[in-house]
């Protein structure tokens, strides 16, 4: 329990936050920013809620997969999981470059590739020989992040009533120029996306389920403590950069900057004048960014070897090695990290905010697939004569929760088509990456229900009393 409660805290808070909130304040001002983080903390309650309750009746290993198979229709159990490795894939890259652009604050003149390729190859070095703890470590990691979040709401809060770093800032920054909010509806849309990046991991706890003792209690009482971190790491931390660093910064990570960027919260201490915190904060970052990189390449790779398993996938990437380690799976989930080299033509602030979108669409079409799943759970759970004071754990506003959110999602999917048009020039590497997103989702579904003729499985025939089932 203490593990879960602290990994289902912390699962969410990486280098979306961190990093990539500068560019939500640079991308749409402090005001735009608030508002991209409080509506998609909004959808992630749902989600989450809804999750819990899926998971805490049935805690399996596969986890949405699994739920999908069950509840919707195999068909979409297969894309679950075949979007659930590409998605992760992709953060992989992200990250990486990530990686590069923290790696920059200390090195500014040497090539982001060098620092994307030598963290892949440490990443790889790890994950080839097996990797065991992942628990124990990841709760001092989430430790270490909250600790971060932390402290930089208390020493922002001191920088804007004049108590560090210098002249009192107050809200200035939230009133000059276009502050707070930049670009209007579309520098709003600009931004969905990297917000949802940010809330990446917080449906993890549905996964690690499998293996938690007494699941069925302990889930629901981690997912409380969801809304905390939603008000305190998100807003509340946003909220205060904002007052701190104006939206204009060149430092922030935006859609205009393409080499120069680092973390807000680096900006921030740096402001502060306290000796060394900005170089104390980067190395946390780093260290957010290899323990992110580290889960995710482990976590693509065994759900490739899931997916191969179950005749899902092609075999090869069920072989191991003599130490059980997937070795192809691993190489081949690595292979789709090397998107992150794309730095080396087209510049590292504008690879990641491209890789970002990516994975972050991927992120919401896996939570749309998520609410659908939920929203099926409990309509034939309903429909069968279950009683609902029998679940350990019944979400909250039921209808009008998922179906909020699976509107919102898809509003947020279709209008990045949208706002990509509405510019006066159209950037057609965002165009293709976002839409190929798109495909790489929906081809799986058609192809698998066409080979195999699957069915959506009728509310009245869900299986509610085996709680086993893979995808």
């Amino acid at each position: 329990m203490r593990q879960l409660s602290r990994i289902t805290l912390g699962g969410g808070i990486g280098t979306g936050l961190f990093l990539a909130s500068g560019a939500l304040i640079g991308g749409a001002g402090p005001g735009g920013a608030l508002i991209a983080y409080g509506f998609i903390a909004v959808i992630v309650y749902f989600l989450m809620t809804g999750l819990a309750e899926m998971t805490s009746f049935m805690p399996v290993s596969g986890a949405y997969a699994a739920q999908a198979t069950k509840f919707v229709d195999p068909a979409f159990g297969f894309t679950v999981g075949w979007n659930s490795w590409f998605g992760w894939a992709v953060t992989l890259a992200v990250e990486l470059e990530a990686g590069a652009i923290v790696m920059g604050f200390w090195f500014p003149d040497v090539p982001s590739i060098i620092w994307s390729a030598s963290l892949l190859a440490i990443l790889l070095a790890i994950n080839l020989v097996g990797a065991k703890g992942y628990g124990e470590a990841e709760y001092w990691l989430s430790s270490i992040k909250i600790s971060s979040v932390l402290i930089i709401i208390v020493v922002g809060g001191l920088m804007i009533f004049g108590i560090l770093g210098g002249q009192a800032t107050g809200t200035y920054n939230l009133r000059i120029g276009e502050a707070p909010f930049v670009g209007g509806i579309s520098g709003l849309f600009s931004v969905i996306l990297v917000a949802g990046f940010a809330f990446a991991g917080s449906e993890m706890f549905a996964i690690t389920a499998g293996e938690v003792e007494n699941a069925e209690q302990n889930v629901p009482k981690a997912v409380k403590q969801i809304i905390w971190r939603l008000i305190i790491f998100y807003l509340v931390a946003t909220f205060v950069l904002g007052c701190v660093i104006p939206y204009d910064n060149p430092n922030l990570l935006n859609s205009s900057v393409e080499n120069v960027a680092m973390s807000p919260f680096t900006i921030l201490l740096d402001k502060s004048g306290i000796p060394f915190a900005a170089h104390l904060m980067n190395a946390v970052v780093l260290v957010v960014v290899l323990s992110i990189t580290n889960s995710g390449l482990f976590l693509t790779s065994r759900m490739l070897y899931a997916l191969a398993s179950s005749k899902k996938a092609p075999k090869v990437f069920e072989k191991t090695n003599k130490k059980g380690v997937p070795v192809a799976a691993i190489l081949c989930s690595a292979a789709v990290g090397c998107l992150c080299f794309l730095s080396s033509f087209v510049g590292s602030g504008k690879v990641y905010i491209t890789l970002l979108n990516m994975s972050s669409l991927n992120i919401f079409l896996m939570w749309l697939t998520i609410t659908i799943c939920y929203y099926r759970f409990r309509r034939g759970y309903v429909r069968q004569g279950y009683d609902l004071k029998d679940l350990t754990y019944t979400a909250k506003w039921f209808p009008a929760g998922p179906i909020f959110a699976m509107i919102a999602i898809i509003v947020i999917i279709v209008g990045q088509d949208i706002v990509l048009f509405m510019g006066e020039t159209i950037d057609w590497f965002s165009v293709i990456s976002i839409n190929l997103c798109i495909v790489i989702f929906v081809a799986p579904y058609i192809g698998y229900k066409i080979k195999h003729r699957t069915k959506t499985v009728p509310l009245d025939e869900i299986d509610y009393k085996s709680k086993e089932t893979t995808f």
